[in-house]
C-alpha cells in the first residue's frame, strides 16, 4: 500500500460556588468572529455555564493560531464545548480549533491517521472505516473534538481499552512563545503533554493509531441483580469488548448492561439472559423512559465500529440534553466496594439522578490521566440540571468516595481540593515545570488551571 495516502484537507455550576465550573456546549453555532465581542449568553453544550471571555478567535491554520498566541495575553482553546466546568473559558480570549478539522493524511505503512484538533471523531469516523480502517475505541459520544477529549482524558468502556488519549501517536501544538511544536510517542515529554488540562498550548493536529476496520455487534440486558454483580464482577464487565452498566441505583438492581463485542472474534450468542439479567426486546435509551431513537443499535444486530461502540448516533442530540455530569474513577480491585458503598446512598442520590453509568478503563502511562498506571472503573452520574442539589450529592459522594483515593474527570463537576489531587498524581509536579516550559508567560491560565494545578 502507499506509504503516505492523501485523503483530504478541510478547510476550513453556572452556579455552584463548590464545583468547578463546565466547559461544555451547545449543538447550535454561536456568532464568532475575530474583532466583535462575544454573545453575553453564550453558553456550552449542556447550557449550564455561561462563557467568560470577552472574544472568540476562529483560526484557519496553523499558521493563523500561532499569529494569535504571539499576539494575544490571556487565552484558551476551545473545542467543542462538551466539558461541565470552565477549562476550557478564558478571562479574555478564547481561539477555537472549529475551523482546524478534517482528515488530513492516512500513513498506512505505519497505521495511523492525522487528523485536525477541532475534528469530532463521528464526523471522520466513517471515512475512516470506509478507507478498511478503525480507532481501537471511542467514548459514548462522537460529538466530541479529538483534541479536547484527550486533553481531559475521555474514554470508551472496555477493560482491555485505554482511554482516547492511549490512540495518539504525535500531537502538533502551538505553545506559549508561538512555536509550533510536534511531540511523538516515546518523545522524554510525550507522556506528560497528551492528557494536558489545555495548560501547555493550542492543539492544531493529531495522529492517532488505527487499525483494520471490524464491526460490533451490541446486546442489551436489563434489570441486573445487585448480588449477581458482586459474585460475578469481573465477568460481567469482561463479558464483551466494551460494557457498560447503567443503574438508578433503585430496587437493588443494575438497570441495563450494553455489552459490545467485535464480530472478527468468537462471538457466541448470549442468550436470553446474563448473570440473571434478561434480555431486551426493543432497543432501549440508557434512560430507560427516553426513546431510543438517538441511539446506536443494538438487538445484536452487527454494525460498523462507529456506529455501535458509541451510545449515541453522530446524527442525533446526545444524551438527554439539559443536565450536569460528575465522574469518579477508582482502581479495578476497589471498584466493587466502592459501588456498594454509594449504592447505600441510593435515597440521596436518586431524586437528583437521570442514570449512573459504571465502565472500565485500562492503565496508562499519561501523567495527569485518571487512569495513570492503574486500570479503573469510571462511575458517572448524569444529573438533573438543579447545581445548589447536586453540588451537595458531588460533595456527599467524594467524601464516600475518599477512602478508594478517587480521581475526577478533569472535565466534569467535581470538588476535590487541589492538593488532593496534587497528593493522587505522582507526576503532578513534574506537570507544572512541563506546563511552565512551554508557558513561560502564563497565557493558558485561567481559573480552572489556578484552582486545580497551579497554587
Amino acid at each position: 500500500m502507499k506509504r503516505k495516502t492523501f485523503i483530504k484537507t478541510t478547510a476550513a455550576f453556572a452556579a455552584v460556588t463548590a464545583i468547578n465550573p463546565l466547559a461544555s456546549c451547545k449543538m447550535e453555532k454561536a456568532k464568532m468572529s475575530e474583532d466583535l465581542p462575544l454573545d453575553p449568553i453564550r453558553k456550552n453544550w449542556a447550557g449550564n455555564y455561561t462563557y467568560k471571555a470577552e472574544k472568540l478567535h476562529v483560526p484557519k491554520t496553523a499558521e493563523e493560531v500561532q499569529k494569535l498566541v504571539k499576539e494575544l495575553g490571556a487565552q484558551k482553546a476551545l473545542g467543542s464545548k462538551h466539558c461541565f466546568n470552565n477549562i476550557a473559558d478564558s478571562p479574555l480570549n478564547q481561539i477555537s480549533t472549529e475551523n482546524l478539522k478534517g482528515v488530513l493524511e492516512l500513513d498506512e505503512e505505519n497505521m495511523t491517521v492525522t487528523v485536525g484538533a477541532g475534528a469530532k471523531y463521528g464526523d471522520f469516523a466513517p471515512e475512516l472505516h470506509d478507507k478498511g480502517y478503525a480507532l481501537h475505541n471511542l467514548a459514548s459520544l462522537p460529538h466530541i473534538s479529538v483534541a479536547g477529549a484527550c486533553a481531559t482524558g475521555t474514554h470508551g468502556s472496555g477493560v482491555k481499552n485505554g482511554n482516547l488519549a492511549t490512540g495518539v501517536a504525535a500531537i502538533e501544538l502551538v505553545n506559549g512563545m508561538g512555536e509550533l511544536i510536534t511531540l511523538k510517542r516515546g518523545h522524554e515529554a510525550f507522556d506528560g503533554a497528551i492528557v494536558n488540562l489545555g495548560a501547555l498550548g493550542i492543539i492544531t493536529k493529531m495522529t492517532l493509531d488505527i487499525q483494520k476496520t471490524f464491526e460490533v455487534r451490541q446486546d442489551v440486558f436489563q434489570e441486573l441483580p445487585l448480588e449477581s454483580l458482586q459474585e460475578n464482577f469481573e465477568e460481567i464487565l469482561s463479558g464483551g469488548y466494551s460494557v457498560s452498566l447503567f443503574t438508578d441505583w433503585q430496587d437493588q438492581k443494575i438497570s441495563q448492561v450494553w455489552v459490545k463485542r467485535r464480530t472478527d472474534e468468537e462471538v457466541k450468542d448470549l442468550g436470553d439472559t446474563y448473570f440473571g439479567a434478561k434480555a431486551a426486546t426493543r432497543n432501549l435509551h440508557p434512560i430507560t423512559e427516553l426513546s431510543a431513537e438517538n441511539c446506536t443499535g443494538q438487538m445484536g444486530v452487527p454494525g460498523p465500529w462507529y456506529d455501535r461502540l458509541p451510545h449515541f448516533k453522530m446524527g442525533f442530540a446526545p444524551s438527554s440534553g439539559e443536565e450536569l455530569q460528575s465522574e469518579f474513577f477508582v482502581p479495578t480491585e476497589q471498584a466493587l466496594d466502592a459501588i456498594l458503598t454509594l449504592e447505600k446512598k441510593r435515597d440521596l442520590i436518586s431524586p437528583q439522578l437521570m442514570i449512573t453509568e459504571i465502565r472500565t478503563i485500562a492503565a496508562d502511562d499519561y501523567w495527569m490521566s485518571p487512569c495513570y498506571q492503574q486500570d479503573c472503573v469510571a462511575i458517572h452520574f448524569t444529573w438533573k440540571q438543579n447545581p445548589e442539589e447536586v453540588g451537595a450529592l458531588i460533595k456527599m459522594i467524594e467524601a464516600e468516595l475518599e477512602p478508594f483515593n478517587y480521581r475526577p474527570h478533569w472535565g466534569k463537576l467535581f470538588t476535590i481540593s487541589r492538593e488532593k489531587l496534587a497528593s493522587r498524581y505522582s507526576k503532578f509536579n513534574g506537570f507544572l515545570a512541563l506546563a511552565k516550559q512551554h508557558d513561560p508567560e502564563g497565557k493558558f491560565k485561567n481559573d480552572y488551571l489556578n484552582t486545580n494545578i497551579y497554587s
